[in-house]
């Protein structure tokens, strides 16, 4: 646990701002270190409070909340669904559809909060009696959201209502060619609103502008939270209407494990409902109920109940694998087949494609970076020939390497440009975007805070770059004038293990806005380093204690972390910083330190 700042940290106190942690004003990547949840003037500490109520508290959590978010329930999270705009007008007409068997259409996205989300409502209509079709579009031929040929194709092949899932918000052009269709659309959604909205029969979306406060509260929810917040709202219907006096209610939590996966593979905030949501949802995952998802646990090679972490880098990125250089409905199909079969060589393709991508995104990268400009606080890159279904990582890996809102951008033969880009924290990149199309620098634009993507002509490429810099640059300037490298708790080496990874543990579920604690240790000394993999550093660090442990630096080997750790002496000491995990692969268990940073002892 954090020491009180009286008895152990070291560093000045003033105008600077908090005590240096540790005495590390200025590490190898050139930050300071800060104990995380300390006030400015470093007087205020947790007292005897326990691990896990520290790692609560630096998190915001406000001490009378602290029960409810030590084991987050859907119960002690869920909002009424009525708070949101036509919530009810939405739920009604589903009702409508479930008791007249209508066909019915789910339009979704083709990432992982898309396929969730679509996958969520189509098994609770199967639930309730209904067969829904599923349709995803391909991202090449027809790019992102729903276009007005599309949905006039399903009402003209017998929808009679279609519900737009993580798209549509923005979909003014469609909805409006899809009006003369004998079909109601819904559009469930949580992408960024203009003031203006498309016309549809109901548009549930907390990013809505006119939206009450209690429900804009939930605009960090990612698509598939809000479809499970409808759900709700249409058993309740149903309900209401008497529909269930002669069957039984379909479990609405059930379908957890969908909205765990779309919620954090979307990066939305773990913070609210979306910790319960995850929360809850891995318990109903580590139950592989759903024969998809158990099989796509099982082409992931994971030999245990998968963790938040696994959401992220195991799970969603072969589910997104599909609508980037696959098929773009291999993912709504895999989570929604009752076939143990069908789901594993679903599974199998999309592990396949996922090496493929891989691959792509490596070539892609390299030239990214050549690009990527050194004057500009915002990155825009531009590249003919790449593979628009890996430009979005590719924005994400710029960003991390620069520390700067970025985005790329793949340019067809005819000059046009499909763009995706990812920002930092405290920088909205979705409203600039936005701003950026009202201007007429973009054919189409939106997303949220930390991502958005674009549609961009050629020529336009450079205003846009320059309106971003002007735009952003003040605010890029000031997220990164105030960052540092916040620690949760110092331990010596020999206090590297499972349990404390277990402890640690204790206040997820971590991701986004609910940041995995970090722990500093040391003093150590480097036994062994080296270079591994691609780009990654591998190191055996010693303590003065005696105990041994291994560090990694992932994506580390050529940046000032993993250069300087490369040519440390090996009788200087260092203090190390990063999260702490489990390492399973060697057949026993054992705990490693993923590092973020390091710092000599002075």
């Amino acid at each position: 646990m954090p020491p009180r700042p009286s008895d152990s940290v070291t560093g000045d106190v003033g105008a600077a701002g908090p005590p240096h942690a540790l005495g590390v004003a200025s590490s190898f990547l050139g930050q300071p270190w800060h104990w995380r949840g300390l006030a400015a003037d470093g007087r205020e500490g947790f007292g005897t409070d326990d691990l896990v109520t520290q790692l609560l508290l630096a998190r915001g959590c406000p001490r009378e909340a602290l029960d409810a978010h030590r084991l987050p329930s859907i119960r002690g999270f869920m909002p009424d669904p009525s708070i949101f705009r036509d919530m009810d007008r939405a739920a009604d007409r589903l009702a409508d559809a479930v008791e007249r068997r209508e066909q019915v259409a789910v339009f979704g996205d083709y990432d992982v909060d898309g396929a969730t989300s679509a996958a969520l409502l189509i098994r609770l209509l199967r639930a309730l009696g209904l067969t829904a079709r599923p349709y995803i579009p391909d991202r090449l031929m027809e790019g992102y959201g729903p276009s007005g040929a599309a949905l006039l194709r399903l009402a003209g092949e017998g929808a009679s209502l279609i519900v737009t899932v993580d798209c549509g918000a923005q979909a003014f052009e469609a909805l409006e060619a899809a009006r003369a269709a004998p079909a109601d659309i819904v559009v469930v959604d949580h992408h960024k609103c203009l003031s203006a909205l498309p016309p549809a029969h109901a548009l549930v979306n907390p990013n809505r502008l006119d939206e009450a406060a209690e429900a804009a509260a939930h605009g960090h929810l990612a698509a598939v939270g809000v479809c499970f917040l409808l759900g709700a709202a249409l058993i309740r219907t149903l309900r209401a209407r008497g529909f269930f006096a002669d069957r039984a209610e379909p479990r609405l939590l059930d379908l957890l494990d969908l909205v765990a996966l779309g919620t954090v593979a979307d990066v939305a905030q773990l913070r609210g409902l979306n910790r319960a949501f995850v929360a809850q949802g891995l318990k109903v995952m580590a139950q592989r109920r759903n024969v998809g998802i158990a099989a796509l646990i099982e082409a992931s090679r994971l030999t245990r109940a998968p963790t938040c972490q696994d959401l992220g880098f195991a799970l969603g990125p072969r589910i997104n694998a599909g609508g980037r250089v696959g098929r773009a409905d291999l993912g709504v199909r895999l989570l929604v087949t009752d076939d143990a079969a069908e789901a594993q060589a679903i599974a199998v393709e999309l592990d396949r494609l996922n090496e493929e991508r891989r691959t792509i995104e490596a070539d892609v990268q390299v030239v990214a970076e050549e690009r990527a400009r050194d004057d500009r606080m915002v990155t825009v890159v531009a590249g003919e020939g790449w593979h628009p279904g890996v430009i979005g990582i590719v924005a994400g890996r710029l960003k991390e390497r620069l520390d700067r809102p970025s985005i790329v951008i793949a340019l067809d033969e005819h000059g046009m440009g499909k763009g995706s880009g990812r920002s930092i924290t405290g920088v909205d990149l979705g409203a600039a975007i936005l701003a950026a199309r009202e201007h007429g620098l973009l054919l189409a634009g939106g997303g949220h805070a930390m991502a958005a993507g674009l549609t961009v002509a050629g020529d336009k490429i450079e205003a846009l770059a320059d309106f971003l810099e002007e735009r952003l640059a003040a605010a890029v300037a000031i997220a990164r004038e105030g960052r540092s490298l916040r620690l949760d708790a110092v331990v010596a080496p020999g206090g590297v293990t499972p349990a404390l990874v277990e402890s640690l543990d204790a206040g997820g579920p971590y991701g986004t806005g609910w940041p995995a604690p970090r722990i500093a240790t040391g003093p150590v000394r480097l036994i062994k380093v080296d270079r591994v993999g691609v780009n990654h550093v591998r190191a055996i660090v010693a303590g003065d204690d005696g105990r041994s442990f291994k560090a990694m630096a992932f994506r580390a080997a050529d940046t000032a972390l993993g250069q300087t750790l490369l040519a440390a002496p090996p009788h200087r000491r260092l203090w190390l910083a990063g999260r702490v995990r489990r390492d399973d692969w060697s057949g026993r268990a054992v705990a490693e330190l993923h590092l973020d940073d390091a710092a000599w002892v002075e």
